[in-house]
């Protein structure tokens, strides 16, 4: 959301915001009880945005998240100030209640439907309190109808995406896929690409590092949470099968504290790091592994991994081969399948020509597919087809 407010301010559109932040909700049951409550219907938030809305006057109201302290009890006063509303659907929250359609370890499609109960009965949030509550608010959007009825447009970010929205009632004409961006602007990308492009020239091709040491030129690296929907066991496991190549992995690994521990010895867990350091590791690794079990919606690290021109080893799961080509900009593995990973990583790896080819396809992407101009125009255009004056 930050990025698209900088894009829109930086070709002279004023934007104003209206946000709520979680960390409001403190821990004491009167306050998470307040939170429970007002995922489903704010009459606080209703009041407070239906005056910035008179304040603002706005020619579009651009919605990225309702949940938990805002609620979709806001969206009838854009109706009623006849202000077009458009959507961004980040992830599958407005069907499913725990947004990720995972659960126990596996993809779960249960709740689709109109079957929220099933987060119930499967305790998808590990505790019936906070399954029961994610249950009766993705279950009061839908059947109120607050969201579906107050839209006029709904951006997705995957084809795939759309497609589960669609089935779900969500009208088709309403639905349009527009991808996330990378970069302030496109001079931005190809100067990245071009330092990128330097690391596979002729004069300094791609070169064999050594073992995992702290001065290795070059990794395999995996940048993102290390959490349940995550594949990264999987990668850990492929790791153990490529002893002579080292891996990094960047990225929060509180939900799963034990996984450095199993590591093998080709693996360093880096943790969380800065924004810049991680545009440093993407320019410093030979590839890049995206390991995940789940439906992503359009992760970051792909787009930014391209933009850098790095080749992509990625899950064959949900939309993500609409990002990542097998044999185009990267290579697509199974999920859960630590040999099919280690054989694309190892292919990789042993192929400076095609980490460079594909990586190079990959930033070609970015520059044109992912760009901010691009996105701009899509975004102009979803605001235009929901209503918004010019």
């Amino acid at each position: 959301m930050r990025g698209q407010r900088a894009l829109l301010t930086a070709r002279g559109h004023t934007v104003d915001t209206f946000t709520r932040s979680s960390a409001e909700i403190s821990g004491a049951i009167v306050s998470k009880a307040g939170a429970f409550f007002s995922g489903i219907y704010s009459r606080g938030a209703r009041r407070e945005f239906s005056r910035a809305l008179r304040d603002a006057r706005p020619d579009v109201v651009h919605v990225h998240n309702l949940f938990p302290l805002i609620s979709p009890s806001i969206l009838p006063e854009c109706r009623a100030a006849g202000v077009p509303v458009v959507m961004t659907l980040h992830n599958f929250r407005l069907v499913c209640p725990n947004a990720l359609l995972f659960t126990r370890g596996r993809v779960c499609r249960e709740c689709l439907g109109g079957r929220e109960w099933r987060c119930v009965l499967n305790n998808c949030e590990a505790g019936v309190g906070k399954s029961s509550g994610y249950a009766l608010r993705t279950w009061a959007a839908r059947h109120f109808r607050r969201v579906l009825d107050n839209v006029d447009v709904f951006i997705c970010l995957t084809e795939f995406q759309r497609q589960i929205y669609i089935k779900e009632g969500f009208p088709a004409d309403r639905c349009v896929v527009i991808t996330n961006f990378v970069g302030e602007d496109s001079d931005n990308l190809h100067r990245k690409g071009a330092k990128c492009a330097e690391l596979r020239t002729e004069n300094s091709p791609l070169r064999p590092p050594r073992l995992c040491g702290e001065d290795s030129p070059f990794f395999v690296l995996y940048v993102g949470r290390v959490s349940p929907e995550k594949d990264v066991p999987t990668l850990l496991e492929a790791a153990k099968l490529c002893p002579d190549i080292p891996f990094k992995i960047a990225g929060s690994y509180w939900r799963m504290p034990d996984l450095p521990r199993r590591a093998p010895a080709n693996v360093r867990f880096l943790d969380h790091v800065s924004a810049g350091s991680v545009h440093e590791l993407y320019a410093q690794a030979r590839l890049v592994v995206f390991a995940t079990r789940c439906y992503e919606a359009f992760p970051a690290v792909l787009p930014e991994a391209m933009s850098h021109a790095r080749p992509l080893v990625c899950a064959r799961i949900g939309g993500l081969p609409e990002i990542v080509t097998d044999g185009g900009n990267g290579l697509l593995y199974t999920p859960g399948d630590a040999a099919d990973l280690a054989g694309k990583i190892r292919r990789l790896w042993g192929d400076p020509a095609m980490c460079a080819a594909l990586g190079g396809n990959g930033r070609d992407r970015a520059l044109t597919d992912y760009g901010p101009d691009r996105h701009y125009e899509r975004l102009m255009a979803a605001y235009a087809r929901a209503g918004a004056a010019p």
